[in-house]
């Protein structure tokens, strides 16, 4: 892990790069969050980088070929700006992967987000799963990327859930992040219907995308 010492030598870019270390780390001793309304960055002792454009971070310590590599990490060789209209950061599905679900459960986020809403997806108790998340960074940094859900059963909520995406740099492509591994509500009073309230958000507060679905939690997959 990169010690202070080399992230304050190294500016915003090596910052963002430890923190996305850093939160990496965390996670993989903790893979669930249940935690209330921004205690997340509080529990990590976290304050967001300022702000600084792509064209900013390009151009800092250009003369340094420490620095220019680790940007190279981050960025890419080259950083493409894929795309100037819409949103920065464009979620495009959310899969649930479990080894014994007869195939992967896949949400398409791009088309009418109220459809999901009448849609029930279903899962076994006690199954274990992980999410998968797809999203393409458009034109600019995106620092701290983070995916919440919170979790209701007949209008009670049960629990909330942050997973730590990271800081990514803009791509032609789309990227992917696999959350940590978590397991359904187990045993005959957890099975039933859940409501659940999702959305992608970074450090500045810019909610990217927000939608509600329906998890049914069975005895059988079926």
């Amino acid at each position: 892990m990169l010690g202070l010492d080399v992230c304050e030598f190294g500016g915003q870019v090596l910052e963002l790069l430890w923190l996305t270390m850093c939160y990496r780390g965390l996670l993989a001793d903790k893979n669930d969050l249940p935690i209330e309304e921004e205690e997340d960055e509080r529990n990590l002792n976290y304050n967001p980088p300022a702000h600084k454009s792509l064209q900013e971070i390009q151009e800092l310590d250009k003369d340094d070929e420490s620095l220019v590599k680790y940007k190279q990490t981050l960025l890419g060789p080259e950083a493409v700006v894929a795309d100037l209209s819409g949103p920065n950061v464009r979620v495009t599905r959310l899969t649930l992967l479990c080894e014994d679900a007869p195939e992967p459960i896949t949400m398409d986020l791009t088309g009418d987000l109220n459809a999901l809403k009448e849609k029930s997806f279903s899962l076994q108790d006690g199954a274990k799963y992980r999410l998968k998340i797809h999203f393409q960074v458009r034109r600019d940094i995106v620092s701290g990327l983070k995916y919440r859900h919170v979790t209701y059963r007949k209008g009670v909520r049960m629990n909330k859930v942050v997973c730590m995406v990271g800081s990514y740099g803009p791509r032609a492509e789309e990227q992917e992040f696999l959350c940590p591994a978590d397991e359904a509500p187990q045993g005959m009073m957890s099975r039933g219907p859940y409501q659940i309230k999702s959305c992608f958000i970074d450090d500045d507060k810019n909610v990217y995308l927000s939608w509600e679905w329906n998890l049914n939690i069975s005895k059988d997959w079926d």
